[in-house]
């Protein structure tokens, strides 16, 4: 006998596919607001269910996510370092008072902004709207951001200066249904979010499936069989790439005229910095072929005529591998631009959008975890912003701390004179997902204290003096905003066992014993309500939103107000600027050094493989995710791999000036000789993130992940990591 199926969302990336829980015979569980709590927590099936993004799939992380639930590195109790450096158990009023009392003590010495808060992208809108509110009121301190500023800043910067509006993708995933063309820069689709690739058949039918990527993806593999196109750049060239397609298109008068007159502002300024960016010379700084990058400018444009006579629209899509540059923000603009000249943008047929990667990457970067950020996307030193959300709780504007730093200036204030003393994460691994990581774990270990809430003991949560338990997807309420931005609802499918408390329990207690201004509610859906007040008349306004309403399952797009029906589509009649207009924003590319091939110099890429899931802490410990996975491995041209002497399933090392990674190697011919490429998921000094630098761009904050000189060579003993 089993109980009633719970309808809910997968736990990882921001496609949400939806599913259903169904708990097994002779489970504990009492699906529902009052779930009772257990110490043997009983387990679920997990099923797919029909829904427009997934339509009934999920991938090997979905099918296998409720395993998660009983798995026995589960954190049941909160744990206090000892002074032999062990953990020990506490109970929860033992462990909040000391939490409460060493962030009153650290304030009162050293100032409000000597506590910090380190988010993820991973929370519920709740849990994200308060630890913002949390921060600002409880705390009093500037010093919050979170993981989102590595992987989706320099997409949202650049959304914003062009469209005035950040919304990942601003139209729905099912209307790549009817693309004739598609085009994706620096993203692998097929293995990062696998059930998405049912929306591009009918781009891969009509030969228009364009994929841009250093390496042989599986998405690239897509094209095949005259699919479509696979774009190699050499890796960090893709903004001259995007500069010199925008020159091809206006030198060969495919620009739609009538659309940029009408819809946008910046064109001439546009033209004239992209001029010197010739096919020829595009060709030298990137290694496309003239002849590619022109069959594509003219598949882009063809696509946005001749198949929208057919119905067939054209999209561009971008994702971190294009982003995470220290020159992000202006290769997402030069995407836009080409977007927009195109006249792809805003219509009902195509369109441009960024692959949101983190399960709630978009709500998280919506509700006031940002540095600069208060609910509904405002920004924090914005008078008439501080008013309205000051009135929602209660407190005067003047009272709310004014703009922070962003997460990788955050991080290297950790443990130094004037800089972050105390330091409170959620969701988040810093010590495997940030770059330049031993720096980061050094000044992890610096702090004065450390708190950490997570499931399992994490990289991060080993170094913590406070790890603080808490419930996991299926064990509690929520919402969700899915990369199309569309709000769902997590629902409570398992009860969570005895000792574990959701985050939202932890700011009420907190907020409680500092004595902290406004109310922080414990449940879900009043915490909900007031977002949703808090957000009115922002940006990503949620105002008309409920969880009576979501509870029926109709689709909700952001923006809602109070009296709409959402936005499935943005932009139709004006962009979110003042002036309604498009910004086409002019930027410019330095000529890219030569990357050495000499004594092992090489360029490293990082990213995701289909079993794992951002820093591993979750399907690293799912028995057949890591079975399948249990390594990091590098991926070598064979051309390369034999002028070095390295041997497929040999050990190699490789170096940078901030770190070294040992690993074995994959020797194939699906990435660039001059490249290779290794997965960021794994631990101890497999972490991808020992070698990459913290330099950032200049505008978004996000980290250059995706573009490190590394020194790479064989071991010639294998050694066992």
């Amino acid at each position: 006998m089993t109980g009633a199926s719970v309808l809910t969302h997968c736990p990882y990336c921001a496609l949400q596919c939806a599913m259903a829980l169904t708990p097994d015979a002779g489970s504990t569980e009492a699906p529902g607001t009052d779930a009772p709590a257990t110490d043997a927590p009983g387990r679920v099936t997990v099923s797919g269910r029909d829904f427009p993004t997934n339509r009934g799939g999920l991938c090997k992380k979905g099918w296998t996510s409720a395993e998660l639930l009983s798995s026995p590195d589960r954190i049941l109790e909160p744990m206090l370092r000892q002074a032999d450096g062990t953990f020990a158990p506490a109970s929860w009023d033992e462990a909040l008072d000391l939490v409460a009392g060493t962030l009153r003590s650290t304030r009162a010495e050293h100032g409000a902004d000597a506590v910090g808060v380190f988010g993820g992208g991973g929370l519920t809108n709740e849990k994200a709207y308060q630890l913002g509110k949390f921060t600002r009121l409880a705390l009093g301190s500037s010093r919050i951001d979170y993981n989102g500023r590595f992987c989706m800043s320099s997409a949202a910067a650049a959304g914003n200066r062009a469209f005035g509006l950040d919304r990942g993708l601003p139209f729905r995933v099912e209307d790549l249904d009817r693309a004739g063309t598609i085009l994706i820069l620096g993203s692998n689709v097929a293995q990062t979010m696998p059930p998405f690739i049912i929306h591009l058949e009918g781009a891969r039918a009509a030969g228009g499936l364009v994929v841009v990527d250093p390496r042989r993806t599986a998405t690239a593999r897509l094209t095949d069989d005259g699919a479509g196109m696979h774009v190699q750049p050499t890796p960090g060239s893709d903004l001259v790439l995007l500069l010199g397609l925008t020159h091809i298109v206006i030198a060969e008068k495919l620009v739609d005229t009538a659309y940029v007159a009408a819809r946008t502002t910046g064109f001439d300024a546009l033209r004239r910095s992209v001029s010197q960016w010739w096919p020829e010379r595009v060709q030298q700084q990137t290694g496309v072929p003239v002849w590619q990058l022109r069959e594509l400018a003219r598949r882009l444009a063809g696509g946005s005529t001749a198949d929208r006579v057919q119905g067939r629209g054209t999209y561009i899509l971008t994702g971190r591998g294009v982003e995470q540059h220290a020159d992000g923000t202006d290769t997402a603009t030069a995407a836009i631009n080409l977007s927009l000249v195109l006249g792809l943008v805003g219509t009902s047929h195509s369109g441009y959008g960024t692959l949101t990667g983190q399960g709630n990457g978009q709500g998280g970067r919506e509700h006031g975890q940002k540095c600069d950020q208060l609910p509904g996307y405002r920004k924090i030193d914005d008078p008439a912003a501080r008013a309205h959300v000051a009135g929602v709780w209660g407190v005067e504007p003047d009272s709310l701390p004014g703009v922070g730093i962003p997460a990788v200036e955050l991080l290297t204030t950790l443990g130094k004179p004037g800089g972050v003393r105390c330091l409170l994460v959620h969701g988040s691994n810093v010590v495997v997902s940030a770059p330049n990581a031993d720096r980061v774990r050094a000044g992890l270990k610096a702090l004065d204290f450390l708190v950490v809430a997570d499931f399992f003991f994490s990289e991060t949560a080993v170094l913590a003096d406070v790890v603080l338990p808490v419930t996991q997807w299926a064990e509690e309420e929520g919402t969700m905003t899915s990369l199309e931005g569309r709000v769902i609802r997590r629902r409570i499918a398992a009860a969570a066992p005895t000792g574990v408390r959701s985050e939202l329990w932890i700011f009420h207690e907190l907020a409680r014993r500092l004595n902290a201004p406004s109310t922080f509610s414990a449940e879900p859906s009043e915490v909900f309500d007031e977002l949703c007040r808090a957000s009115a008349g922002g940006l990503a306004d949620y105002s008309g939103l409920s969880y009576a309403l979501l509870d029926t399952e109709t689709p909700a797009f952001w923006p809602y107000p109070q009296g709409s029906t959402g936005t499935p589509r943005l932009f139709l009649e004006r962009f979110a600027h003042a002036d309604e207009r498009a910004h086409l924003v002019a930027v410019r590319a330095r000529s890219l050094p030569e990357v050495a091939q000499r004594g092992g110099e090489l360029t490293l890429i990082t990213g995701r493989l289909l079993e794992h899931y951002q820093s591993g802490t979750q399907t690293r410990r799912v028995s057949e995710l890591n079975a399948a996975r249990p390594d990091a491995r590098l991926q070598v041209h064979p051309a390369t791999a034999a002028q070095l002497g390295i041997v497929d399933d040999g050990w190699v090392e490789l170096t940078s000036p901030r770190g070294t990674v040992r690993c074995q190697a994959t020797v194939t011919v699906d990435i660039r000789f001059d490249t290779v490429f290794l997965p960021f998921h794994f631990a101890g000094d497999q972490r991808a993130n020992l070698l990459t630098d913290d330099a950032t761009d200049p505008i978004s904050g996000m980290p250059e992940f995706k573009k490190t000189a590394v020194h790479v060579r064989a071991l010639v003993e294998a050694r066992h990591v």
